[in-house]
């Protein structure tokens, strides 16, 4: 039993170092000059500690207004896209009509397109709107997710179906059940969705790219390509960059946190 255990936790050692290890080095590497960087053999510790690389890097581009735009794409994609998947996950959890089944799984069906595929009618659509190099042209197409429908269609199916009985016998309409009984009892399914959904947009690069012109309305992975030239590329500025860049998704997930656990620890006792 000790032996078995023991490479259970080696195993997961070795995975916790695998998973871990591209963060330090890219922490290493911004804190590097440019030669050690891509000096070999490598080393995982500088030399040098050049923290001003991270001054240079936001000097390089106007980062604060690429946070600003990618926090507000982010924040207003992950909102419609809890706030939609809720309502869609609603109707095929509790609601009865015609084709409830054939329409859920087509919308499953969905999952096998790949996202590149929709990207000229989204663009036909932002431009034919008017919406080209705005922020509805970031945050709308994004707005609606097939998997997080189906996470949290999983959700309110564990949901007592008496509850949702008792409420119509007692005139509450579905709204009012929707807002009172199955958000409050589906938190932490709503926060990893909304998670999700942040790190969706924030992770984002190829719409951001194609939806917008203008440097007051890029985001911040657009912003990283700044360090990407023709001749070279900035290797220690653009870890630096990148460090900064995935701040605000560790802040998202450590707020969310908690939230994820209740819902494991919930799991774990309706087994």
């Amino acid at each position: 039993m000790r032996i078995s255990r023991t490479a259970v936790h080696i195993l997961l050692l070795c995975g916790a170092v695998a998973t871990t290890f591209p963060f330090l080095w890219m922490l290493s590497s911004s804190l590097k000059s440019n030669i050690e960087a891509i000096r070999f053999p490598p080393t995982l510790v500088p030399q040098e500690w050049l923290w001003q690389n991270y001054v240079r890097a936001v000097a390089a581009a106007p980062f604060p207004r690429y946070f600003l735009n990618s926090l507000i794409q982010s924040t207003g994609v992950s909102a419609c896209v809890t706030l939609t998947s809720a309502l869609a996950a609603y109707a095929f959890a509790f609601l009865e009509f015609p084709g409830r089944r054939i329409i859920f799984g087509a919308f499953v069906t969905t999952l096998l397109v790949p996202p590149e595929i929709t990207l000229i009618p989204n663009f036909v659509v932002i431009t034919a709107l008017h919406w080209y190099n705005t922020f509805l042209a970031l945050i709308i197409p994004l707005g609606a997710s097939v998997l997080s429908i189906f996470l949290l269609r999983q959700v309110f199916l564990a949901i007592p179906r008496d509850l949702h009985d008792a409420a119509r016998v007692d005139g509450c309409s579905s709204g009012y059940f929707l807002w009172r009984i199955v958000v409050p009892l589906s938190g932490p399914g709503l926060a990893v969705v909304g998670l999700l959904a942040f790190l969706r947009a924030w992770n984002d690069l190829l719409w951001p790219l194609v939806a917008t012109s203008t440097e007051t309305m890029r985001t911040v992975q657009v912003g990283l390509l700044a360090f990407s030239q023709n001749v070279s590329t900035e290797y220690t500025l653009l870890m630096a960059a990148t460090v900064m860049a995935i701040l605000p998704t560790v802040a998202a997930f450590l707020l969310a946190q908690r939230q994820i656990i209740d819902g494991i620890g919930t799991t774990g006792l309706r087994g």
